[in-house]
């Protein structure tokens, strides 16, 4: 700890160290089931504070992982100096090139608020708090990537600091190689401080969610089955298995149309058929709002979840499978500009189908009923041995998302250009 306490005067930032108030809340991971125990937060002014830092850091051999609010965090960032990048939130739109510079730490709420007072939109996921740099560099499942494809894949170029503390643009003429990594590759080899993306036409947009009781579990998912068997790119739709503390299982199904009402309704008829529905909250969106159809949590909470890409969707399972203690299970369909070329590490997404099982773990019995019913859930389903790298979870590695020709390539950049390993993603690129 003898080496950082010069630190408060090598950046701007607010720089917390163990014992000081407000370390333990600054250094909280969003998932609080994961450890998480560094050195140290900086919680960077502006992007120079970022390079001040790195280049301390490299002098001193210490790592710095970069997080800017915790989603994704595995526990690499201990006994490294955790870097928080939230406050680098600047946005600005260029409604004319229909493009976006934001820092690094902008979610993608604030990015569609942004964008829609323009007539514009990004590639949202499902959580308007989680940063848009943070999806784009696990490749990014979005709302609209069934009609665009990954959010990686809308980024046109990186500010970056190399582990040297050198700040420098990165974009596809530029430093190619570290464009592809940074593009779906996980982020172990340079911390982003901005990005530029971009933006698509805002169309008129149709979501919300159906909610029955789970005793019509077997309707609901032969109509998923039957939406998802020809839906058009414009359409994407989820399956929602809930089991809500206090309350009767549910079954849902979420879904957002780029286009009106009208023809949404009639791309849904399916669904609308299933009676006995406890809700409907179908109605036009902006935007701006696609993040409040599954009500994602706010808040920091322990989880523990698990995930994999479906090579086909296993009706029988989701309809009759018990999913209790689990919170959610998530089907999402795919297809679509997913499996179209690409040339990020992900690769195209071929399989059809990702399923997330995610549960409470509340004390160890129900962390252990929790594992036990992922593993007899997956078991039970068609999978292709891998998962997006946003879907993994800690215990996981890389090489459970990535195919191993992408994988080598990380490796040998991160040996040439990080070998003492300064800098640290949520999954370690070596090893």
């Amino acid at each position: 700890m003898s080496s950082l306490t010069t630190l408060r005067s090598a950046v701007r930032g607010r720089v917390l160290l163990p014992g000081d108030d407000g370390f333990d809340a600054a250094h909280r991971p969003w998932n609080l089931a994961v450890a998480q125990r560094p050195l140290a937060v900086v919680e960077a002014a502006d992007a120079a504070d970022v390079a001040a830092l790195v280049a301390f850091a490299a002098d001193r051999g210490v790592p710095v992982a970069a997080q800017p609010s915790g989603h994704g965090a595995t526990g690499r960032a201990s006994g490294a100096i955790l870097l928080r990048t939230a406050r680098l939130d600047g946005i600005t739109i260029d409604p004319v090139a229909r493009t976006a510079r934001i820092g690094a730490g902008v979610p993608s709420g604030a990015l569609q608020r942004a964008a829609a007072a323009h007539g514009l939109t990004g590639l949202p996921g499902s959580s308007p708090v989680v940063s848009v740099t943070g999806a784009a560099l696990g490749g990014g499942l979005s709302w609209f990537g069934r009609a665009a494809g990954w959010i990686s894949d809308s980024i046109t170029s990186f500010d970056v600091v190399a582990p040297d503390g050198r700040a420098r643009r990165v974009g596809r003429d530029e430093d190619p190689e570290l464009f592809w990594a940074l593009r779906g590759g996980g982020g172990d080899i340079a911390i982003i401080t901005a990005v530029e993306l971009a933006l698509r036409s805002a169309p008129a947009l149709f979501g919300g969610r159906f909610l029955w009781p789970r005793t019509r579990a077997r309707d609901v998912v032969d109509a998923f089955r039957a939406i998802t068997a020809d839906a058009p790119r414009e359409l994407t739709a989820w399956l929602q298995l809930l089991q809500f503390p206090g309350a009767e299982p549910m079954i849902a199904i979420d879904a957002t149309h780029l286009g009106d009402a009208a023809a949404g309704r009639a791309l849904l008829r399916d669904a609308e058929l299933v009676g006995g529905r406890i809700a409907d909250t179908f109605a036009p969106l902006s935007t701006a709002d696609v993040g409040s159809i599954t009500g994602e949590p706010a808040d920091p909470a322990p989880g523990r979840s698990r995930a994999a890409l479906l090579t086909a969707f296993d009706a029988d399972v989701f309809a009759t499978h018990p999913t209790d203690p689990l919170l959610t299970v998530q089907v999402r369909h795919l297809g679509g500009a997913f499996a179209d070329p690409t040339d990020n590490p992900h690769g195209p997404l071929v399989e059809p189908f990702a399923a997330y099982l995610f549960g409470v773990p509340a004390t160890p019995e129900v962390d252990e009923a929790i594992r036990a019913r992922q593993t007899s859930l997956l078991d039970a389903l068609s999978t292709s041995g891998r998962a997006p790298i946003s879907f993994l979870s800690p215990s996981e590695s890389l090489a459970d998302a990535l195919p191993p020709a992408s994988l080598e390539r990380l490796r040998r950049l991160k040996a040439e250009r990080d070998p003492d390993d300064l800098i640290r993603g949520n999954f370690a690129t070596a090893g």
